[in-house]
């Protein structure tokens, strides 16, 4: 695929403890999905060879909710059990595997676009083309691509750098995404020769 680097950049939605790792928040839903498919692993390789800047996004809950608004069963779950999404909490760190000089902005919301400054910081870079990668396919990965052609990017999913709890849910959400956005890609098709 043909890509201006200076124009792209990886965003990487909820690769935090809480979400993937059994020991998180989430880890009862998603921790043995994400370590059955090998998703970690395909995205740690992903981002550090698309030469491109890649920003993560962690869902966290300051003191004072931030801009929490608990107006859907799942918000309604993390909002009762805040303190496990603090920003300074175990559970809200990015994984080993993904940390290292990573830039990371926090929000409220499941888009990754929402309720922070991204969206804005990457058009002021001159970005206008994302590649998506991150957990839940369904859930965080669906909303953000969306949200992400609404505001007028050029959104591609990664598709075998997502996944979700169930392959039938990820496989319709691909599915969605493929019409919904410009399209899903796997990494290779991405990179190349890269």
């Amino acid at each position: 695929m043909d890509f201006h680097p200076q124009r792209a950049a990886v965003l990487a939605l909820h690769w935090q403890v809480n979400v993937i790792k059994p020991e998180g928040f989430f880890g009862a839903m998603l921790g043995e999905p994400v370590a059955r498919s090998g998703v970690v692993e395909r995205a740690v390789r992903f981002h550090a060879s698309a030469g491109v800047p890649v920003f993560f996004t962690r869902f966290t809950i300051p003191e004072g909710e931030g801009e929490l608004v608990r107006n859907t069963g799942f918000m309604r779950a993390v909002g009762d059990a805040q303190e496990a999404f603090r920003p300074d909490a175990p559970g809200a760190q990015l994984v080993p595997e993904m940390a290292d000089g990573a830039l990371t902005v926090d929000n409220q919301k499941l888009s990754g676009l929402a309720g922070n400054d991204l969206a804005a910081r990457l058009f002021e870079q001159g970005i206008d083309t994302l590649f998506v990668t991150g957990v839940a396919t369904n859930l965080t990965v669906e909303q953000t691509a969306r949200h992400g052609t609404d505001l007028g990017f050029t959104v591609h999913v990664v598709s075998d750098c997502v996944t979700a709890a169930d392959n039938a849910v990820h496989a319709a959400s691909l599915a969605n995404l493929e019409l919904a956005t410009a399209g899903c890609l796997t990494a290779q098709e991405i990179l190349g020769d890269r």
